[in-house]
């Protein structure tokens, strides 16, 4: 009788490798604060070169964390393809207000996971809480 067992490779396991690795997610200082089952919640520091004018956080870094949240939130939990690939397939952004000077929050929580596609609500706050982005993504595994 063989009882040697086999580590099954979760869609976090993905997302906890993948995301150190990603350079654009080193380059926009992205860390991951959880992940857990259709949940993510990632943090963007606030840098000079994430700036648009002054201090004022660009709108494409606000976005680029929200698309990277709603990617690790639709791989947490999700089956693993053989092979491993997967796409943004929509992403609707709707910036509240300007982020300052502040690190950034995204909440990324899946609304629906079908066999293929997972859809997602995003939501991007500052350190106090004050709502900056709120998004809505629909993402492809494998």
């Amino acid at each position: 009788m063989d009882t040697t067992t086999t580590a099954t490779v979760t869609g976090s396991d993905v997302m906890r490798q993948f995301l150190p690795t990603s350079p654009l997610v080193a380059h926009l200082g992205i860390g991951l604060d959880e992940l857990d089952d259709g949940h993510a919640r990632l943090r963007l520091p606030f840098r000079d070169h994430n700036v648009t004018m002054g201090t004022v956080v660009h709108g494409g870094a606000i976005a680029a964390l929200i698309d990277t949240a709603a990617m690790a939130a639709a791989w947490a939990g999700a089956d693993v393809p053989e092979t491993l690939r997967g796409a943004t397939v929509s992403l609707s952004v709707n910036y509240v207000s300007a982020a300052d000077g502040v690190d950034l929050i995204a909440d990324a929580r899946v609304v629906r996971r079908g066999r293929r596609l997972t859809s997602l609500q995003v939501e991007v706050t500052d350190p106090s809480g004050d709502v900056v982005a709120t998004a809505m993504a629909t993402y492809q595994v494998g």
